[in-house]
């Protein structure tokens, strides 16, 4: 799915044609691991997480291997205000990421229709392996760099949005021991993600010039 997520992607890319992009919505899989992650988090399940951790490694390395090969096969217009955006990480970025990702899950916890959402998050991923690969083809490695930031951004943004979701929805184990290991899990996970979005957005801002010391 990965792959051809990639591909179909990286064609509506390249011939800029907006039902072929929106259709690769659909087939995205990378969200799901995301929200599986944070899951696992909240329930104290060490495999869970584990395995979504893999499934993510996996899906993005894979799409980055993908994206260079084409990038080498059809190169994208790097000078196209759409992709210039969307290597331009920023504060408004960073909003954006964390309401979609609270959007998502709060979707999927209520039983809402959530295929819009979902599939929406799923193509961001997609756009910035893209760009990134094209990028670092080209020998661009300031559009490349910001193209990795927003993809991390997104990734960090959506855990950190799910885990909280989680927690204001009560979502935890029913045993006494498996609620203080999920405490625990939520602790360390919650950590991790926050000192990550703090080391990001410090480094957008240098790369801006808007860090203050």
């Amino acid at each position: 799915m990965v792959f051809l997520s990639t591909v179909v992607v990286a064609i509506g890319l390249l011939e800029n044609n907006v039902a072929v992009v929106i259709g690769a919505m659909v087939i995205a899989p990378l969200l799901g691991p995301n929200i599986a992650l944070a899951l696992g988090a909240a329930l104290g399940d060490a495999h869970l997480m584990w395995k979504a951790f893999k499934t993510i490694i996996t899906g993005i390395g894979l799409a980055m291997f993908l994206s260079i090969g084409l990038g080498m096969y059809h190169p994208m217009n790097l000078d196209s205000p759409e992709l210039l955006a969307r290597t331009d990480a920023g504060l408004d970025s960073m909003a954006l990421a964390l309401a979609s990702g609270a959007a998502a899950v709060i979707s999927l916890t209520t039983g809402l229709s959530s295929v819009l959402v979902e599939s929406w998050l799923q193509l961001l991923y997609y756009l910035r392996l893209l760009h990134w690969g094209s990028c670092w083809e080209r020998g661009k490695p300031e559009l490349a760099i910001g193209a990795a930031l927003l993809l991390a951004m997104n990734i960090i943004c959506v855990n950190l949005a799910a885990k909280i979701v989680f927690l204001v929805r009560g979502i935890k184990p029913r045993s006494w021991l498996e609620k203080q290991k999920a405490s625990k899990s939520m602790t360390t996970y919650l950590f991790i993600w926050i000192i990550s979005l703090s080391i990001l957005l410090v480094v957008i801002l240098f790369r801006k010039g808007q860090f203050l010391f």
